[in-house]
């Protein structure tokens, strides 16, 4: 517990590089899982949590999103990555005031993520003061006064800012939203604004929700499925059971990726004999190894082609009864597409004409087509209209309010798609405001908030001055990582509720707090008995979690309990809001939810039914579209080609298997054949000829941002290259090691977020 926090996890000379896997899962899926479990709680309590876990009566997975089945659960209803997530929370390593103390914080800044992770759970309120070296321990009364004290100390309320994880649960965050609206805010920013946030704003243009629109029954009976810029082998394994039974009832698979992802290869399933002994099942039919940014392009391509197929056979291609009835825009989209440069297409895309004609083959006879995707498609400038093309493609042939058939954007944490819905969002719509003053008599702040970037700028500027984080983090998510260190050591106050130490706990203001909370595998005690939380999956069923261990620390607080106290101590005991109430019993949090938020009337009564109950959907439902026009839109978006200079590459971020969002659980990538380092980029064999590099090589990596005068440059240091089977002209490596390079200012269109996907780098000799 006192040695020193070492500057880096291992001597990056020691790192490992072999053939990449062609199969995801199997046996070395199951013996990992049991060894992060033995490691982190040992062999007893690794049996006891994981039969919990996604299981009616235990908890719900910290990790990703992947819904589980309706009706039937298999007795292990995890996947590696639940497992690891579950070890991580469910560890039987403390950090103390014993470890602050033999660490300062200086020390602490030049940790590893990995290793700041792997020292435990917290255990008490601690708390740095202005020019300390080191954090102490503080009381939960005075903790909580002495945020009031920064809070009601500020010019306004809007120099506030309060941060959510996707981790937090529906009364956690409907009770954290409506505290930051009650001081006087809609500075929410979430880690929806890193991730989705170009597919919501996609979709509720096109189709009035910005939320998928399938169940699991639809994509298990789909007979077409594009994974488009996602790999659920490291992801969202469990997806992969679901592509298989897909493919077992006949569904043909098709990858859309720059690179070759294991998962989608061949899925050894765990679960059954052929997956532990055999070969398991081949997934993907069809990979098409696009370029970076070229997901626009490819499906303009492909509604010309679908076009093409219904002029050469009126009446038999497209669902013209469907886009009569149900949409709008058809005829100058059309005119658009029909007018197609194959050559910017070629360009683009970096595919195959063939291959392009029989991908639109395959649209054209499907009777039942779903579309996922990911980060893939949503951290590009034109990642907003990429989707809304992809929507296009969808209402060509009623693959709308179809059993089947929809779109699929698949989340990347636990319950973000449920914190949006319980209102954590910068812009939210005036009805739910209305609702929410309407319960409970205060009046929200109608002006729009900062979402991530902005508020990173705030604090950067001087305009914010307190950062209030529940879960997540946040120095490790965002992008420009030495601007972002900058803001948050610009406030006078910053807060961090969490499990675990990272390292915004060790980049803060000029005082901070880290408040430790309940993680969901524990129980959660409150004055009015044993609670239960609720969450929200990838596909809008909401269903109950109750933790079950002993809580890490009997100094621990619940999430909902820290907001209820923070609101007492803000607002005084008389406030219109019954925090009391909220933290005695959450029942009384879902009252209120009930009563507020679309679609959660009886809140109570239907999260207790076994699988809990699905938000409804008019497009699915009933092929209702909410939208300005009152239909599903057709929307116009035209290419525009990302110009990369000569001797340059373009750089997408993204996870290895052994970590979660900014979680590192270890430092092997075994599907990608990388052990024991992370500092790599991997990079087309013969892009490394024509640059002069070569495989193993140590380089710097620049990214170049901006033009002429203009440009602006940014620089990670020794990484190596791996020649790798990435599509010619894109590079890939790890985040958060190489989020320094993505410039704040670099965002998507309309959606704000990161170009964490479209970065261009030179390499330069290290």
């Amino acid at each position: 517990m006192t040695r020193r926090a070492p500057e880096q996890d291992v001597d990056e000379t020691q790192l490992q590089v072999d053939k990449p896997k062609d199969y995801a899962a199997g046996i070395p899926g199951v013996l990992v899982s049991l060894q992060h479990g033995v490691q982190q709680m040992g062999a007893a309590r690794t049996v006891r949590t994981l039969r919990l876990l996604n299981q009616r009566e235990g908890f719900d997975c910290p990790g990703c999103a992947w819904p589980e089945p309706q009706g039937h659960r298999k007795p292990a209803e995890f996947c590696e990555n639940g497992a690891k997530a579950v070890a991580e929370e469910a560890t039987k390593r403390r950090v103390g005031p014993e470890f602050f103390a033999a660490h300062p914080i200086a020390e602490l800044a030049q940790a590893t993520d990995y290793w700041l992770g792997q020292q435990g759970r917290l255990t008490h309120p601690m708390v740095v003061r202005e020019g300390g070296t080191h954090y102490e321990p503080i009381g939960w009364d005075e903790a909580f006064s002495l945020v009031a004290e920064h809070l009601r100390g500020l010019s306004g309320p809007d120099e506030a800012v309060f941060y959510t994880s996707g981790r937090t649960s529906n009364e956690a965050a409907f009770s954290y939203q409506l505290l930051a609206r009650s001081f006087g805010t809609n500075n929410m920013p979430d880690c929806s604004n890193m991730c989705h946030e170009s597919s919501g704003s996609a979709l509720i243009q096109t189709i009035g929700v910005g939320k998928g629109s399938v169940s699991l029954a639809d994509l298990t009976n789909a007979d077409l499925v594009l994974v488009v810029g996602q790999n659920p082998g490291t992801n969202h394994p469990r997806m992969l059971s679901a592509l298989e039974e897909a493919k077992g009832n006949g569904a043909t698979v098709v990858a859309v990726n720059p690179l070759p992802e294991a998962g989608l290869m061949r899925f050894k399933n765990p679960q059954n004999v052929r997956g532990l002994v055999g070969r398991g099942t081949p997934l993907a039919d069809m990979f098409c190894q696009i370029r970076l940014g070229g997901d626009l392009a490819l499906f303009r391509a492909l509604g010309h082609l679908v076009l093409a197929a219904e002029d050469a056979a009126p009446g038999t291609v497209l669902d013209t009864e469907f886009i009569a009835q149900h949409t709008h825009g058809f005829e100058q989209w059309a005119a658009e597409v029909r007018d197609l440069d194959w050559d910017e297409v070629d360009r683009a895309t970096g595919l195959p004409r063939a291959q392009i004609e029989e991908l639109a083959g395959l649209l054209v006879r499907s009777e039942r087509t779903i579309i996922c995707w990911a980060m893939g498609l949503t951290q590009h400038k034109k990642s907003v209209p990429t989707i809304r093309e992809l929507v296009n493609l969808l209402l060509l042939r009623g693959m709308i309010g179809k059993p089947g058939a929809g779109v699929c954007p698949v989340r990347g944490h636990s319950n973000v798609q449920g914190d949006r819905t319980m209102g954590i969002y910068e812009k939210p719509k005036a009805p739910f405001l209305d609702a929410l003053d309407a319960e409970f008599g205060i009046t929200s702040p109608r002006e729009h908030g900062f979402d991530t970037v902005q508020a990173v700028r705030a604090m950067r500027d001087g305009a914010a001055k307190v950062f209030f984080a529940v879960g997540g983090n946040f120095v490790s998510a965002t992008p420009d990582t030495e601007v972002t260190e900058r803001a948050l050591r610009n406030c006078e106050l910053t807060v961090q509720v969490s499990t675990k130490l990272n390292r915004s706990h060790a980049v803060h203001g000029r005082t901070a707090l880290i408040l430790p909370t309940l993680g969901r595998t524990e129980r959660d005690e409150q004055a009015g008995g044993t609670q239960f939380v609720t969450v929200e999956d990838s596909m809008s069923v909401v269903h109950s979690s109750r933790g079950r261990l002993a809580p890490a620390s009997e100094h621990l607080l619940s999430e909902v309990a820290i907001v209820s106290r923070l609101g007492r101590a803000l607002f005084g005991e008389d406030h219109v809001v019954p925090w009391a109430e909220f933290e005695r019993d959450y029942d009384s949090v879902r009252e209120r939810i009930a009563r507020v938020v679309p679609g959660c009337a009886d809140y109570n009564r239907k999260v207790r039914q076994p699988d809990g109950f699905v938000l409804p959907h008019p497009p699915r439902d009933s092929r209702q579209f909410p939208t300005s026009t009152g239909k599903a839109n057709f929307t116009v978006n035209p290419v525009e080609l990302i110009e990369v200079p000569a001797g340059r590459l373009i750089l997408q971020t993204l996870r290895s298997h052994d970590q979660y969002n900014t979680t590192i659980y270890g430092l092997d990538d075994r599907y990608r054949g990388v052990h024991n380092g992370r500092r790599v980029v991997f990079v087309n064999p013969e892009d490394l000829t024509e640059l002069g590099f070569a495989d193993g090589q140590l380089v710097d990596m620049v990214s170049e941002w901006g033009v002429g005068p203009e440009l602006a440059e940014r620089r990670v240091k020794s990484f190596r290259i791996i020649a790798y089977p990435t599509a010619r002209g894109c590079a890939a490596a790890y985040f958060p090691e190489a989020n320094a390079l993505v410039p704040l200012d670099s965002v998507a269109e309309t959606s704000n977020t990161p170009t964490s996907k479209a970065i261009i780098i030179r390499l330069e000799g290290s």
